[in-house]
């Protein structure tokens, strides 16, 4: 039967439920529909879904976040595409409606990403297990112990630096933990930024993240030297993934907070 849906954007999507033949664009997103016991209805997932293994892999690879192989969706005839107005392009979602129902996520506070679980669970006849995965995390985020107010940087990038800035989900998470983003005020949600501008603003701790620019121990030791104020860290980049992996990020960043 068709059901008509609301996504995140407000825009009107008409599925043919539930859905048997899912393509979701976004890593976050995936490793959620697994978790919901969606594996035998995921046909299609981008390259960088990587979670869960093995299973992620028996779905088609059809490319990239911001660029898709449309002859691939094409192949796999999907009765649903789900996206993230983040991770994937303007331009790709309007081309992909024009064929399939698409679906798009927008995720930029923890209490949205569980909302985001419900409303997949809405959307795939996954109503209960979706509510029993949000309401584990949610017991996850009342065990959260923030530790005092410090301010930080999270960099995302290199050359040119680059920072998750406010109305992010990235923003919104750390400071559940007490953590103060020193750009949560730019315009840019995620804003490159000059290195003169941490040192002068010189945030307690400085993030360097596994992802997407694959930040390691070499990159710390040489910010670490020009940042003498500030202590600078590296983390695991998939706290970024909202949805089922927030069950393990949460506890990841109750230890990392102490440190």
């Amino acid at each position: 039967m068709m059901r008509e849906f609301d996504d995140h954007l407000g825009r009107k999507v008409r599925v043919d439920w539930p859905p048997q033949r899912i393509i979701s664009l976004c890593p976050s997103i995936t490793e959620t529909l697994y978790a919901l016991g969606l594996s035998e209805r995921i046909v299609g997932r981008t390259r960088f879904c990587i979670h869960p293994q093995p299973h992620v892999k028996s779905a088609q690879n059809v490319g990239g976040t911001k660029q898709v192989d449309f002859n691939r969706i094409a192949a796999l005839r999907p009765d649903l595409i789900i996206a993230e107005k983040e991770e994937n392009t303007r331009d790709t979602i309007a081309a992909l409606e024009t064929s399939y129902p698409v679906y798009v996520a927008d995720v930029t506070t923890a209490l949205e990403a569980l909302q985001m679980i419900r409303n997949l669970g809405d959307l795939t006849d996954r109503t209960g297990r979706a509510q029993d995965l949000a309401l584990a995390i949610e017991a996850r985020v009342r065990e959260i112990t923030p530790g005092a107010i410090r301010t930080m940087a999270y960099l995302i990038w290199q050359s040119p630096f680059m920072a998750a800035g406010g109305d992010t989900y990235l923003d919104d998470l750390l400071a559940r933990f007490g953590f103060v983003n020193v750009f949560g005020g730019r315009d840019q949600r995620y804003p490159e930024v000059q290195l003169e501008e941490l040192q002068s603003l010189k945030p307690a701790v400085v993030f360097l993240s596994s992802e997407p620019f694959p930040f390691g121990e070499s990159h710390r030791e040489a910010l670490q030297a020009v940042l003498p104020e500030s202590r600078v860290l590296l983390i695991d980049g998939e706290i970024a993934w909202y949805g089922s992996r927030m069950e393990w990020a949460l506890p990841y960043l109750n230890e990392a907070a102490r440190e």
